[in-house]
């Protein structure tokens, strides 16, 4: 790759690191349903850079949890926005080996699905310790842990990945098309 693809690639992540901070910290657009709260798209830079690569996927992912702790956020907040670079590197790994896999709709779905399960359940992994260890707010014991870890967290974070990815795949297409960024794939 081209030293000048190198500068191009790490600016976008960086732009992208810039947007996945920005959004949670001040979009109108939250979802509450006490103890959890869901931002609409926070997902979507990570996503997108998961489009792009792994590497860009990391950086983002990285950027984005270090954003999370910079910005004062509980540490279970900042632990939760760390497992993105689980599921975003296993989703760039599998974009890069397949590479039409988003131009399909039900191999996009299918793939949406996966991220889904995947973002799920490694938010749930991250807040069980903090929730046995008597470390969440008492609105999350008010609510029992299968309200509060399965449902909120578990199911809540699993259509939140869903739509967000849906966002994502909306922006990606037209962007990919229009920009070098997909050229930079893999």
């Amino acid at each position: 790759m081209k030293t000048s693809d190198k500068v191009y690639k790490m600016t976008i992540a960086a732009l992208l690191c810039a947007i996945g901070i920005i959004i949670p910290m001040y979009s109108p657009i939250k979802i509450l349903l006490e103890p959890a709260s869901f931002t609409l798209a926070s997902h979507v830079a990570t996503m997108i850079a998961m489009f792009i690569s792994p590497a860009t996927a990391v950086a983002v992912a990285i950027g984005t949890t270090l954003g999370f702790f910079i910005g004062g956020f509980p540490i279970v907040v900042v632990l939760r926005a760390g497992t993105h670079l689980v599921w975003a590197l296993i989703g760039s790994s599998i974009i890069k080996n397949r590479r039409n896999i988003m131009d399909g709709t039900a191999s996009r779905a299918g793939l949406s699905l996966l991220i889904a399960i995947i973002h799920a359940i490694s938010e749930m992994l991250v807040v069980m310790p903090f929730y046995f260890g008597n470390g969440m707010s008492q609105a999350y014991y008010a609510k029992g842990f299968i309200v509060s870890i399965v449902l909120l967290v578990g199911v809540g974070t699993f259509v939140h990945s869903l739509v967000d990815f849906a966002i994502a795949s909306f922006i990606w297409k037209p962007l990919a098309k229009t920009t070098k960024v997909s050229q930079l794939q893999g």
